[in-house]
């Protein structure tokens, strides 16, 4: 009696076949095929089961094959699919086996589209627009690339004359506002904004010629391509609300007043907290923040710890235990010290008290002290690996001349020795609307801040021009 069987072959594959036994050893009778897919394993084993309940078949005459009928992979509702009961699919006539045509990520292109509706992205009405948002999730390419990827995913791309007439109505029609809004409205129901988050990173092009937006600027990866320098604004999740473009020879203290102010007037916002990294210390961006009755947290840099930190340093030392919080003032200017070292306590910030200073937060960590001591006794190696002539390099840090000679600069090592571990932060806030703690906390959330200078670990490549 004949009957199917399923045999694994050499590349992998599952063979489908038509075998009888003869005197108690299996002959093959038919090779149905070889399936590399359960799609095409199901079409097979349908085909076989087919030559098997044929009844006018008694032999497999070898080089003849009967029409079986092939039913549906994909069916409608009410119809019977691929495994639905025997005779009940629809016919279509074949006359080879089942093979793949295509494949894609269709899942993954469904459910990226559930996240743009449900963002509140699919009240522009652009289904061109949509697609092009998910291919450069997916993967960032350049357009006339960007059918590739949607044909990966499933999708039949639209053309590449409709992709560029996409790109120039974004601007026409403001899709920035509509999407600011949509991302403001899903950050206010899920959340707050009393407190947003910014940072800056470069987007860098390969291009020879810069050109009025693509200049060549500072790069921490020391890039010499021209690049744009882009600024985000997202609330403590990380979710984005702002975002701006500036040219690539902007400084970024220079970037963060701008999109603040085009944030809360998008918006009609008069009170939050704005929190960024000491990149972003300067002291005419304090004082326009304050002045727009903002409040911010920013980090400070730890050669100010010496000024702001002169009192306890008088009266108990520079010896700090682990987790030890210090709440004082810094000097808006170095021309005004309103922090008197003479004084034990130290003073509580008020703005009418102390108008030219901001308020100081220092806290001491042991981990970020032995991270820091590792730091500097590698920097200390190396500065004198180049005094000793061991080591050819631009002049380290540590390092001083005295007239033809290289020395070690003890002072600068020892007065960097003494504030390791010491981590500080300004800002606007007094005490009583944000104890030291939670100050802290907040500026500690920049991490959710995407793409951020030295938390990235690749840094884009575009080829075609913003928009």
């Amino acid at each position: 009696m004949a009957f199917i069987r399923r045999v694994r072959t050499g590349s992998g594959a599952t063979a489908v076949q038509i075998a009888e036994y003869v005197e108690g050893r299996q002959r093959i009778v038919e090779h149905v095929g070889s399936a590399h897919s359960e799609v095409e394993l199901g079409v097979l084993l349908e085909r076989a089961r087919e030559l098997l309940s044929d009844p006018g078949q008694q032999v497999l005459e070898l080089g003849v094959e009967p029409t079986p009928p092939v039913v549906a992979l994909s069916a409608e509702p009410g119809e019977p699919g691929l495994f639905g009961r025997p005779g009940h699919g629809r016919s279509v006539g074949r006359d080879q086996t089942g093979r793949v045509l295509a494949t894609g990520s269709r899942l993954l292109f469904d459910a990226l589209a559930g996240v743009y509706a449900s963002l509140g992205f699919d009240a522009l009405d652009d289904p061109v627009f949509r697609d092009l948002v998910i291919a450069r999730v997916v993967e960032p390419s350049s357009l006339l690339d960007t059918g590739r990827v949607l044909i990966d995913l499933g999708v039949r791309p639209a053309s590449y004359s409709t992709m560029k007439r996409t790109l120039a109505r974004v601007k026409a029609a403001k899709y920035r506002d509509q999407v600011a809004a949509a991302c403001f409205a899903h950050a206010t129901t899920a959340g707050d904004v009393s407190l947003c988050l910014y940072d800056v990173t470069t987007l860098y092009f390969e291009a020879e010629n810069e050109d009025d937006l693509r200049k060549v600027g500072y790069s921490k990866e020391r890039r010499v391509d021209p690049q744009i320098v882009v600024g985000l604004l997202v609330d403590r999740r990380g979710f984005p609300l702002e975002i701006g473009c500036f040219e690539g020879n902007t400084a970024e203290t220079l970037t963060i007043i701008p999109i603040i102010q085009q944030f809360a007037k998008r918006h009609d916002l008069a009170h939050m907290v704005v929190v960024a990294d000491a990149g972003m210390l300067s002291a005419a961006n304090l004082r326009a923040l304050d002045d727009a009755e903002l409040g911010f947290i920013v980090g400070s840099r730890v050669t100010k710890a010496p000024v702001d930190l002169a009192s306890h340093f008088r009266w108990h030392g520079d010896a700090l235990t682990d987790g030890q919080v210090i709440d004082t003032i810094t000097p808006k200017t170095t021309r005004i010290v309103e922090n008197d070292a003479m004084k034990k306590a130290e003073p509580v910030w008020h703005p009418d008290q102390y108008p030219e200073s901001w308020r100081a937060v220092w806290a001491y960590s042991a981990k970020r002290a032995a991270r820091d001591n590792k730091t500097l006794t590698l920097q200390e190696n190396r500065a004198r690996a180049v005094i000793a002539g061991e080591k050819t390099a631009r002049t380290p840090r540590f390092v001083k001349t005295n007239g033809e000679n290289k020395i070690l600069d003890e002072t600068a090592l020892a007065r960097a020795r003494r504030l390791v571990g010491l981590k500080g932060y300004v800002t606007n806030l007094s005490v009583d609307l944000m104890p030291a703690h939670e100050l802290i906390a907040s500026y500690h959330d920049l991490w959710h801040v995407p793409c951020v200078p030295g938390r990235c670990s690749t840094t884009p490549v575009t080829r075609s021009r913003p928009t």
